[in-house]
C-alpha cells in the first residue's frame, strides 16, 4: 500500500468530480472523453505551497474560457473533499491549486511502516511484468574496469528496484565467449605459451593482442599442469586448447569478483549458444525477408539508415563471419520471441550511445517492438585520490581493478558512491572521502544514522521502555518529527518512480535526505526521544523504529550492511 498513491487518486478524483459537476452546470463541455487526464499531481519544495499541488486549472483554462485563477475558483467551488486526507484547497500564483492535508496521512504512514516492516516501499506497480535486465557483461578475457563496476552497481539496484516496484525481474550476465575477442584471446595465450617454452623471441607478440600480465599466467599455470604438449599440436588446435583452458578460470573469477561485490546472477547467458543452436542465422532470415538487407562487396548489410542511423551497418563480413551487432540482434530475439519477456533493460557505457537506434530499428524489422528495449546510459567514472585522477591501485602499483577498488575502500561506500548520481552523470569518485568516518561521507552518514537509532532503541530497553503498536502519535507535532515522517511515506512514490524512470540513483539520495531528516530531529533539543512525557517518548520511539525501517529496507535495495552498532 502507497499512502502518498491514495493521497493522489483522491485529489484527482475530487479534481474530476469537480469538473464534472462544472460540465453538468454547463460551465463548461468536454470536446472528449478523457480530456483532463492525465491530472498531474506534484509535491511542491516548499511546504507553504501545501503538501500536493496541481495545475490542472492552467491546462483546461482555454476549455473553461476564464484564467486560471478564475478556473481554478470554480473547481474549488465544486470541490468535495469530505471522507479524504485532504484539509483544505487554496489558489496560489498563477492558478496552482494547493492541498493541505489532515495530519492523519502522516500517522497512517508511520502505521503502515510498522505493520509491512522489511516489506514496506514494496507496490504492485509492475504487475508481475516480466523484464530481463542485462549488465556488466565484461568481456571475459580480463579483468573488470571501473565501467563495469558503476554498471554493475546501476543494474543491480535497479533490478532490486523493479523487484520491489512489482516486476518479475531476471538479471542476466551476457559472456561474450565467441566472436573477434576470444580469436584475439587465443592468439594471445598461444604467443605468450610459445615464449614461456622457447623464449620471448621465439614468436612475436602483436601490439593488437592482450598485453596483461593475466595471459601470461595462463600459459605458465597450463605449463606447470600440462607441459608442452600443444608445441606439436597446428596452431588452431592448440589456440581452442588454450582458450578451453583460461576462458573458464576468466568467468569464474568474474562470478567471483562480482560475488564479493554482492552481485549474483540468475542467468548467465553464453554467446556460443546462439551460434549453436541456430539463432543467428534465423534472425539473419528474419531480416533478409523485412527487405530492409542488401549485399555489397560480398557482405550483407542492414539498412540502418532507415532508422535515424549515420550509416548502413555490416551484418555479415565477406568472410561469412556474423559482426558483433549480428549477434546481439540474435541475442535480443532470444529475449523476446524465444523467452518472451515483457521487456529487456540494457546497461551500457556512453560509448554505446550511437548503437540504441540500430538495435531498436533491427528490432522493429524482425517483427518485435523496440520500444520494449530500454538502455539505460552509463557515463564514466573518475577515480579521485588527493585531489588528482587515481590510476594506481595502492596495493599492485598496476592499474585499479574491481577487486582493488573493494580491498581499498570496501564494498558498502563502492555501491553507495557508484550509485550516487543518474547514469548519465559524470562521476567523480573521491576514494578519500569513501574511507572517511565522518559525515562527510554519505554512507557512514546513512549507516551511522541507523547504529544511532539502534543504540537509542536499546538504551530506552535498558529503562524499560519497549515499542507499543499502540502509541498516541497525535503528539508528534514538531515540525522535525512532521517532516520525517512524511519522509517515510514517500518511499513506495520513491520506488515508483525509480522504476518508471529506471533511475536507481534516486533511492540513494532518498535515503540520505532520510538521514539528514532523522539527524536534524536528533540534534534538535525540543525532540529529545526519551522525556518526561511518557506519551511522547513512545510516540517518538514509534517514529525513530519506522525510520529505521525504512533506512534498513532502502539499503537492502542498495545492496549496502546496515549496522547495528558503529
Amino acid at each position: 500500500m502507497d499512502i502518498t498513491a491514495k493521497i493522489k487518486d483522491q485529489i484527482i478524483s475530487a479534481i474530476g468530480n469537480s469538473c464534472a459537476v462544472l460540465e453538468d452546470k454547463k460551465v463548461f463541455k468536454f470536446d472528449e472523453q478523457g480530456y483532463l487526464l492525465p491530472i498531474e499531481i506534484e509535491i511542491p519544495k516548499d511546504k507553504k505551497n501545501g503538501d500536493f499541488s496541481s495545475n490542472i486549472a492552467m491546462k483546461i483554462t482555454k476549455l473553461v474560457k476564464k484564467n486560471p485563477r478564475e478556473t481554478a475558483q470554480l473547481i474549488l467551488d465544486n470541490i468535495d473533499i469530505e471522507d479524504t486526507y485532504i484539509d483544505r484547497c487554496e489558489i496560489a500564483g498563477p492558478g496552482f491549486i494547493n492541498f493541505y492535508l489532515k495530519k492523519d496521512w502522516l500517522y497512517d504512514a508511520l502505521k503502515l511502516a510498522h505493520k509491512m516492516g522489511a516489506d514496506y516501499g514494496k507496490t504492485d506497480m509492475g504487475n508481475g511484468e516480466r523484464v530481463v535486465v542485462e549488465f556488466v557483461s565484461a568481456n571475459p578475457t580480463g579483468p573488470m574496469h571501473m565501467g563495469n563496476a558503476r554498471g554493475g552497481v546501476i543494474g543491480d539496484v535497479l533490478s532490486n528496484i523493479l523487484k520491489c516496484a512489482g516486476y518479475d525481474v531476471t538479471k542476466e550476465f551476457y559472456i561474450n565467449d565467441a566472436g573477434a575477442q576470444i580469436e584475439k584471446f587465443g592468439y594471445s595465450l598461444e604467443a605468450r605459451y610459445i615464449q614461456a617454452l622457447r623464449g620471448d623471441d621465439a614468436v612475436e607478440f602483436s601490439p593488437d593482442w592482450y598485453q596483461g600480465d593475466d595471459i601470461k599466467e595462463h600459459a605458465k599455470n597450463y605449463i606447470e599442469k600440462y607441459g608442452d604438449s600443444l608445441l606439436e599440436k597446428d596452431g588452431e588446435e592448440r589456440r581452442k586448447a588454450l582458450v578451453d583452458y583460461a576462458l573458464p578460470i576468466n568467468i569464474e573469477n568474474l562470478k567471483k569478483g562480482l560475488l564479493d561485490y554482492k552481485i549474483s546472477y540468475d542467468v548467465w547467458f553464453p554467446e556460443s549458444t546462439l551460434h549453436k543452436d541456430g539463432e543467428v542465422k534465423e534472425t539473419m532470415d528474419a531480416l533478409k525477408k523485412s527487405g530492409l538487407t542488401y549485399e555489397k562487396d560480398g557482405a550483407l548489410w542492414l539498412k540502418a539508415t532507415d532508422f535515424g542511423c549515420e550509416k548502413d551497418e555490416v551484418l555479415i563480413r565477406q568472410n561469412g563471419i556474423p559482426t558483433y551487432f549480428a549477434v546481439d540482434i540474435a541475442y535480443h530475439r532470444n529475449k523476446f520471441a524465444i523467452r518472451k519477456f515483457d521487456r529487456a533493460i540494457n546497461v551500457w557505457g556512453a560509448d554505446h550511445h550511437g548503437h540504441v537506434a540500430r538495435m531498436k530499428g533491427a528490432m522493429n524489422a524482425i517483427g518485435l517492438d523496440g520500444d520494449k528495449l530500454e538502455i539505460v546510459i552509463m557515463q564514466l567514472v573518475r577515480l579521485m585520490r588527493n585531489g588528482e585522477i587515481a590510476r594506481m591501485s595502492k596495493r599492485t602499483g598496476k592499474m585499479i581493478t574491481l577487486s582493488d577498488l573493494i580491498e581499498e575502500i570496501g564494498v558498502d561506500a563502492a555501491r553507495f558512491f557508484f550509485n550516487l548520481r543518474h547514469s548519465e552523470s559524470h562521476l567523480d569518485f573521491d576514494l578519500d572521502l569513501a574511507v572517511a568516518q565522518n559525515s562527510e561521507n554519505p554512507v557512514f552518514y546513512v549507516q551511522y544514522a541507523h547504529a544511532r537509532i539502534a543504540s537509542i532503541i536499546n538504551s530506552l530497553k535498558e529503562d524499560g521502555i519497549s515499542f507499543d503498536e499502540n502509541a498516541d502519535l497525535t503528539v508528534l507535532t514538531e515540525p522535525e518529527e512532521e517532516e520525517l515522517t512524511a519522509k517515510i511515506a514517500m518511499l513506495p512514490n520513491e520506488i515508483c518512480i525509480c522504476a518508471e524512470n529506471s533511475d536507481p540513483s534516486r533511492i540513494t539520495r532518498y535515503v540520505l535526505d532520510l538521514a539528514s531528516l532523522f539527524h536534524s530531529f536528533y540534534n534538535a533539543p525540543k525532540c529529545r526521544v526519551k522525556n518526561e512525557d511518557k506519551n511522547l517518548t513512545l510516540a517518538r520511539l514509534y517514529l525513530i523504529t519506522a525510520v529505521k525501517t525504512v533506512i534498513k529496507n532502502v539499503l537492502d535495495i542498495l545492496g549496502i550492511d546496515a549496522p547495528e552498532k558503529m
